[in-house]
């Protein structure tokens, strides 16, 4: 993997959240050449500042429906892979603004499929979508690769009709161009320094540190927990396998074993266990917009085209993850530990 990303030039498109600076961590030190195009910062503090990232790669601060910028990045630093992760990612925000939702969604990825079409130099792809792409009947069904798409929330709409323009592009432009590109569709990943809002662990510590109650919109929702470096860890790997063969290309469902699908409220009792107990509110607000209680994706495909296989289950997931969270407040070498985290990581 070191010898396939050495010197390649990679665009990354996304708000500076705490899944995508790992991996812009992670490919700077493949010593990868990284163009990060993406708005600012949205969360102080936030994993993009405090891993230096801001001073070891090209970062441009722009919004990507801006197509003509988005143009002029590619022809100045001529990126061979695109990591397209930009997007409104939040269900609920969703429910608030529509229209901006399915405006950032689609054509956000329109665009970027537009910009792989029209310049030579960008020979591979991957999209990340979501586990929110398949018409959710929430039974105990898994969803495969090739199950129909298309929910009724906003966000997860739009997000299915991403994966429809995918394909068009690829039927339509991009195989006749020779150029590979795949979506993959990912499950809610939790590790350290992520300050996201709407995301339970991220509520936990602030809960903790601030001293207020935690409030729980959905307990009984059943949730899959996965450490951020297995995702990642598959994303990279997945190009070399496309780089050696065509018989990889396709969307892929990168999820968790179904034993580690849990309710939401198991996972805060096991982190009260963890760390220290503390009050907190469970909110059973009947006005909160609709969220599935349970959505279950197959990871047959993965596992035998890439074999693909979790590395920890989700009770040392949830472990490694708040016990490093503390690493923050008592003022460790953050850079360091997290170098050696990934360095450490093997499947």
């Amino acid at each position: 993997m070191k010898n396939f990303y050495k010197n390649k030039t990679i665009l990354i498109t996304w708000t500076t959240w705490f899944k995508w600076s790992w991996l812009a961590f992670w490919l700077n030190n493949l010593w990868a050449n990284i163009i990060w195009y993406s708005l600012k910062p949205n969360t102080t503090p936030n994993n993009f500042e405090i891993l230096k990232l801001d001073k070891k790669i090209n970062h441009i601060y722009w919004d990507i429906n801006d197509l003509n910028k988005l143009e002029e990045t590619v022809k100045k630093y001529q990126p061979e892979i695109i990591f397209h992760l930009a997007a409104q990612p939040l269900v609920r925000d969703s429910y608030n603004n529509p229209v901006y939702t399915f405006q950032t969604n689609i054509m956000w990825t329109v665009n970027v499929l537009e910009i792989i079409k029209n310049n030579n130099c960008i020979k591979w792809a991957i999209m990340i979508t979501t586990d929110k792409v398949y018409k959710n009947n929430e039974w105990i069904f898994p969803y495969r690769e090739n199950d129909e798409l298309g929910w009724h929330d906003p966000y997860s709409s739009s997000k299915a009709m991403c994966e429809l323009a995918i394909n068009s592009y690829n039927d339509s432009f991009l195989k006749e161009k020779w150029k590979k590109v795949v979506s993959v569709r990912a499950w809610n990943v939790i590790w350290w320094w992520d300050w996201s809002k709407d995301r339970l662990i991220p509520d936990i510590i602030r809960s903790i540190y601030d001293k207020k109650e935690l409030s729980i919109r959905n307990p009984n929702s059943v949730r899959p927990w996965q450490y951020v470096l297995e995702a990642l860890y598959w994303y990279l790997i997945m190009w070399k396998k496309i780089f050696d063969d065509d018989k990889y290309l396709g969307p892929y469902n990168f999820w968790p074993d179904i034993s580690d699908n849990l309710k939401v409220i198991n996972l805060v009792e096991e982190s009260i266990n963890i760390l220290w107990e503390w009050n907190f509110n469970i909110n059973k607000n009947p006005t909160n917009p609709h969220e599935a209680w349970l959505l279950l994706l197959d990871n047959t495909k993965a596992k035998t085209l890439l074999w693909w296989t979790p590395k920890y289950d989700v009770w040392e997931t949830l472990k490694r993850t708040l016990n490093w969270y503390k690493t923050y407040y008592t003022w460790w070498d953050i850079e360091k530990l997290s170098l050696e985290e990934i360095n450490n990581f093997k499947i």
